[in-house]
């Protein structure tokens, strides 16, 4: 058996801000590394041996990686990063604060552009400071493959491409297995991971710095997975969920139940499993 452990970054500073973030690369916030501590010490206590891990090119990802792998004690182990594990690009928004996008754009355009599965915001203009193709991080990356807006659907495209070509491989020669990204790339991992469909992909909540693990069989067909809470006596550990609010929305409380499955014999319910 094969355990995948796909973990969000910890809170950012644009997190804290509520600002669109997408490819912009800002640091974690000081509860942001504290979100990372705390994943690594419960992956720790949990007893789990990473041999490889992923993560993208963002530095909130990156420095929560090596957060978790230092509280773990395996900073030694093989790191490859990609830049298709980045954040879904999020066009003209990155950068702005959620609530003032609503009152520029108008809600019902925003929740198209964010809430839809083929819907993207509008792409940023050629030589805008806030492209990707400006940064040195990127020259080795062709030009035509760097996105200046993209879709969920076109966020699954470019993530199922580093599944196939680095992801999968890896798997079949490492028994435990963590990839550290972001809400919107975790949940396209999860959609082609559990074959979801598009409104049930969307649906799917992706909390900051919790650990959510899957079971694959040696083939890499999956089996369940479950989610790793802190104690119950830690309440200061991060819960939020990784959506976009509009003004005057509440978020979901509910977990549809095409996500919803626990591993056999495992004392949680739902999809969350709680350490006591």
């Amino acid at each position: 058996m094969k355990k995948l452990v796909l973990l969000r970054h910890g809170e950012s500073v644009w997190n804290r801000e509520n600002r669109f973030t997408g490819w912009m690369d800002v640091p974690l916030s000081s509860r942001g590394r504290r979100d990372a501590a705390r994943a690594g010490r419960l992956l720790r206590d949990e007893g789990f041996a990473f041999s490889h891990a992923f993560t993208s090119y963002l530095r909130r990802a990156v420095s929560t990686l090596h957060i978790v792998l230092e509280e773990m004690e395996r900073e030694w182990i093989p790191v490859e990063k990609s830049w298709r594990l980045n954040e879904r690009h999020a066009g003209v928004l990155q950068g702005w604060n959620k609530g003032e996008t609503a009152s520029e754009f108008g809600v019902d355009l925003v929740r198209q552009w964010c809430g839809t599965y083929r819907s993207a915001p509008p792409a940023l203009a050629e030589g805008d400071v806030r492209c990707a193709r400006t940064e040195e991080k990127y020259a080795g990356v062709p030009t035509s493959e760097l996105p200046n807006t993209e879709s969920l659907a076109d966020t699954v495209e470019r993530v199922g491409a580093c599944w196939n070509m680095a992801i999968e491989p890896a798997l079949i020669s490492a028994r435990e297995t963590l990839i550290v990204a972001h809400g919107n790339t975790l949940r396209a991992l999860v959609k082609l991971i559990r074959r979801l469909s598009p409104s049930a992909a969307l649906e799917l909540a992706v909390p900051r710095a919790v650990p959510m693990v899957f079971e694959l069989d040696n083939a890499l067909n999956y089996r369940c997975d479950y989610r790793l809470n802190p104690p119950l006596e830690d309440p200061g550990f991060p819960l939020g969920v990784s959506r976009v609010e509009l003004p005057g929305e509440a978020p979901g409380s509910s977990t549809p139940a095409e996500l919803r499955r626990s591993c056999p014999g495992s004392s949680y319910s739902g999809a969350v499993r709680s350490r006591r």
